[in-house]
């Protein structure tokens, strides 16, 4: 029995290649996203590649008062890093208070380290990458603005057990999910591929 799934190339190749990342200043607040679009993208995630099946993505989802609870965490952790060497900037600490409540949904990106497979680290953050641009894809084919940030907390080894990842884990980011503020879709830039590619047939 053939039972091989028949997809539309043309319509794989344009949401491929028609994603794109919006920014906070690009959203529309206060008016979230179903949350059955979000399980989606979720669940597309859950089916990126993964060697040896470890799965390592692991996700948090900040909505409604949540969001509020993320904001507090990463603005009052900054606030304790920097009065330690000083470096406070207060348009930092405020940007982290205020962005998450500019999303409909903040989704923590994290890495779950698989100590019995011995995989080299770099196929475990490659699977979670993947498994995150499923999530851009899904979004952009639902006309949302979404973006994968890496500010913040992202770095700092002491928030990890906040999004209930362990010392070897990583924390790998956050995908910012919102509706856009214009129906203006952003221009794509890309290089040709042909600068990127070497052929060798012979």
């Amino acid at each position: 029995m053939n039972n091989r799934p028949v997809f539309n190339i043309e319509e794989v190749n344009k949401i491929i290649r028609n994603r794109r990342s919006q920014f906070v200043a690009q959203f529309k607040e206060n008016d979230p996203v179903d949350e059955h679009i979000v399980l989606e993208m979720l669940e597309n995630a859950n089916w990126a590649p993964t060697h040896k099946l470890t799965e390592p993505w692991r996700f948090v989802v900040f909505a409604g008062e949540g969001l509020q609870k993320l904001a507090d965490f990463q603005s009052n952790l900054y606030r304790e890093r920097s009065e330690k060497t000083g470096n406070f900037i207060e348009a930092t600490y405020n940007k982290l208070k205020e962005n998450p409540l500019k999303a409909s949904h903040v989704i923590a990106i994290g890495m779950k380290k698989d100590l019995r497979a011995n995989l080299p680290e770099m196929e475990e953050v490659a699977a979670v990458a993947m498994a995150v641009q499923n999530m851009y894809l899904t979004a952009s084919a639902h006309g949302l603005a979404a973006y994968w940030g890496t500010g913040g907390p992202t770095f700092w080894p002491e928030a990890k057990p906040f999004f209930g990842l362990d010392e070897e884990d990583k924390l790998m980011g956050f995908f910012y999910v919102a509706k856009p503020a214009s129906d203006r879709w952003p221009e794509g830039r890309r290089k040709p591929i042909s600068d990127k590619v070497t052929w060798v047939k012979d």
